[in-house]
């Protein structure tokens, strides 16, 4: 590990089926990737740049591992429409949840100054410009950075090495492309070696493959329908023979026609596979390609059902197209994928026939509907997997709002972004949340005129996000924009009161911020309105001002009622910050055992929802505890869990808020821990918790992670034996 290793070891995903061929590719080009600091992989869709680049990145983070000491990772761009998305994409990928408004550029230079780790940027053909324009900057600001990209035509940049991807050998049965088909082939069928010939039939292998002229995916697809069972390889070569040609790529000039393949053969193979579908798996094969990332089947059914196509035959034509290779299905779950190539064609398709707005506008209306539900449960005992649902779609999500704001119906999106409040700012995603409420807004401005409850969500959501980031000035004026636009409702009331205590717990001026939670409406909870997470979030807010106060036991008071009101919910999320808030307190009451049992628990709540905000501020209360006076003082935990939080400080950006309070009690946390151990040992002890990734400090903080055996503590669990949750899981903090 170097330097302050962010990282152990990447995000590269598995490889989900045999990688046939290319040996020699592969070992030219992992030899190649700690030596060039910028290499591309060129070539037409579908001749299998993205397993090359996989196969050859996996393979140099193995025998290079002294090259790429901070890892390998991959970050799949064919989702991310938003050219200004990209950095921030990146900064997510690479795990650094920052909350700041720093530029993304910024916060990635800093990030990988002193790292040594190789990026793979997967289909950037159509985000050239935005990647030519920022990866140089990476590559001058980081000079231990290695990229690996994949795209249909080159970025242009300086530094690149272009490395044109060629279709596989197809020159007879023992070719690569042959070897290909006969284990796509083959699979699931309990066949040999797929390498061996088949007895009859060879030569007609040999004639499929030469005509596909060794496209992978046209292989691929070629190969489902001998898996199928419908035709015979003989039946097969005679119908390519025929060389169907679905499209006459002319000059009608549409802009339709920008993304179908091509290249002759692998038009042929996709067309030939749409022609050989029944109507309905046609139709839905055109109705699928308008989502991102990935889909389930109740997403399908409620997007994509309708006219021929009814809605308990979606489940059935689903496992057909996936039987066809048009589809993949993604293990674990119920998920299924679609690669870009044949994407494209099925969006051709879904234009021809006249559907393409309807479909999208299906598709936002899904994802609303999931948000607004989302919204309406997040104070329940569905919290974690809403969490998860959200993050599973966040392509999607994108998506959506990228229709929204590229159409005319801009109100839609300030419904979506405004919904979505609690993935923004309870659960990582300041950054990207701020971005699209402040577009929701801005192309929505002129319709601003008195209460409008749409907008008063979207502009609370985005002052929520705006004081996380700890954007003082963002956050005064989107709030007073937000008292405009609200109405008197108790929830909204409650919103405004609620806000303004958070903008003056963090500027430090406590009694303002007491006396504007206690105005908050009795009725808050109970005609909460469109904010039924505001109540909950204003009890932990005035917990939290009571502890800056000197107040201890009324902190304690209210953040028990708090904690009691989330468990008869089955809530995780402030009943964490209940805990946070009851061992802060207990702490400084001198009680040390209380003080810790609350706070695993709390750091508990966290990882589960990937609250890295809440997970730094406990990790430091954790670390107060062990450099506090008395028997069980930890003088070199309480240095560790200090470069621990540190560490988690930096990825998010925004070092304790700038809060007075906070940063007053880490120098004290520091100083004790100082004198329990010396200078040296504090120097040593911290260097060792700030060389932890987020989620190993996490870890190491509950008492789960291994630290040269001095682990301090139990794991994670609950302070009074009702948790509503696991143990310490894996999903840490980041994203990567």
């Amino acid at each position: 590990m170097t330097g302050t290793g962010i990282w152990r070891a990447g995000n590269l995903p598995a490889e989900t089926s045999s990688f046939i061929g290319r040996s020699g590719e592969v070992a030219d080009l992992a030899a190649l990737l700690p030596r060039v600091r910028m290499v591309t992989l060129a070539g037409a869709g579908g001749v299998g740049k993205t397993r090359l680049a996989l196969r050859a990145a996996t393979t140099a983070g193995r025998e290079s591992a002294a090259a790429f000491p901070d890892g390998v990772w991959f970050a799949e761009l064919s989702a991310l429409r938003d050219p200004a998305l990209l950095g921030l994409e990146l900064v997510r990928v690479l795990g650094l949840v920052d909350r700041s408004v720093r530029p993304a550029t910024e916060v990635l230079a800093e990030a990988l100054a002193d790292k040594r780790l190789l990026l793979v940027l997967d289909s950037c053909e159509h985000l050239v410009p935005a990647c030519a324009e920022l990866v140089p900057e990476l590559l001058r600001t980081a000079p231990g950075l290695h990229l690996l990209a994949t795209s249909r035509q080159p970025l242009g940049i300086p530094a690149e090495r272009r490395i044109e991807v060629a279709p596989l050998p197809a020159d007879g049965l023992e070719s690569e492309a042959a070897h290909l088909f006969q284990a796509r082939a083959h699979r699931g069928h309990g066949e040999p070696s797929p390498a061996v010939p088949p007895p009859r039939g060879a030569g007609a292998v040999a004639e499929i493959v030469r005509r596909l002229e060794g496209i992978p995916l046209a292989i691929e697809l070629a190969a489902a329908r001998l898996r199928a069972g419908d035709l015979t390889t003989g039946e097969l070569a005679e119908r390519l023979g025929a060389r169907f040609e679905p499209l006459a790529l002319d000059d009608r000039g549409s802009s339709a026609y920008s993304h179908v393949p091509r290249h002759q053969a692998l038009r042929t193979a996709i067309g030939w596979s749409h022609e050989l579908c029944a109507p309905p798996e046609r139709l839905l094969w055109a109705r699928l390609s308008v989502f991102a990332g990935g889909f389930d089947t109740r997403a399908a059914v409620r997007v994509c059902a309708g006219g021929p196509l009814a809605a308990e035959r979606v489940a059935a034509t689903l496992d057909a197209l996936a039987a066809k290779s048009v589809i993949r299905r993604e293990e674990p779950g119920d998920r299924y994928r679609m690669l870009d190539t044949v994407r494209e064609y099925g969006a051709y398709w879904l234009c021809e026939l006249g559907e393409e707005q309807d479909v999208r506008r299906r598709h936002r209306d899904h994802y609303l509907r999931l948000a607004q539900q989302a919204d309406v449960e997040w104070m329940g005992p569905a919290q974690v997997a809403w969490h998860r649902l959200i993050l599973a779609e966040s392509a999607n999500i994108r998506g959506a709002l990228d229709f929204c704001l590229d159409g005319p119906d801009t109100r839609a999106a300030l419904q979506l972004a405004g919904a979505l409040w609690f993935h923004w700012y309870a659960c990582g995603h300041a950054r990207e949340g701020r971005h699209y409420l402040e577009e929701a807004l801005a192309r929505t401005a002129s319709e601003a005129d008195g209460p409008d409850p749409v907008r008063a969500k979207a502009l609370w959501a985005c002052a929520l996000v705006a004081l996380a980031q700890g954007d003082q000035p963002g956050a005064s004026f989107l709030i007073a924009g937000f008292a405009a636009a609200s109405d008197d409702s108790p929830g909204a009331c409650a919103g405004v009161a609620h806000l303004k205590g958070v903008a003056g717990t963090l500027s430090g001026d406590q009694s303002a911020a007491a006396a504007e939670l206690d105005s908050m409406p009795e009725s808050a909870l109970r005609q909460s309105g469109d904010y039924p997470a505001v109540w909950f979030m204003a009890k932990a807010a005035r917990a939290f001002v009571h502890i800056h106060l000197g107040e201890q036991e009324a902190a304690v008071r209210v953040a028990r009622e708090l904690r009691a009101a989330t468990a008869a919910r089955g809530e995780v999320w402030c009943r964490a910050w209940a805990d946070y808030m009851i061992a802060a307190a207990s702490l400084t009451l001198g009680d040390t055992a209380a003080a810790l049992a609350h706070a695993r628990t709390a750091l508990e709540g966290r990882r589960r929802l990937n609250d890295s905000l809440g997970s730094a501020m406990t990790v430091d209360l954790l670390a107060a505890a062990a450099a506090h006076p008395g028997p069980g003082r930890d003088g070199r935990r309480a240095a560790r869990l200090l470069g621990a939080a540190d560490r988690i400080w930096l990825t998010l950006g925004v070092v304790r808020l700038g809060m007075p309070e906070l940063l007053a009690a880490r120098t004290a946390c520091e100083t004790q821990a100082r004198e329990a151990v010396g200078e040296a040992g504090f120097r040593e002890a911290y260097a060792e918790g700030l060389a932890l990734g987020p989620g190993d400090g996490v870890a190491y903080a509950c008492g789960s992670g291994d630290l040269g055996g001095d682990l301090g503590g139990d794991e994670c669990g609950d302070a009074s034996g009702d948790a509503n949750g696991d143990e310490c899981g894996d999903e840490g903090l980041t994203t990567a």
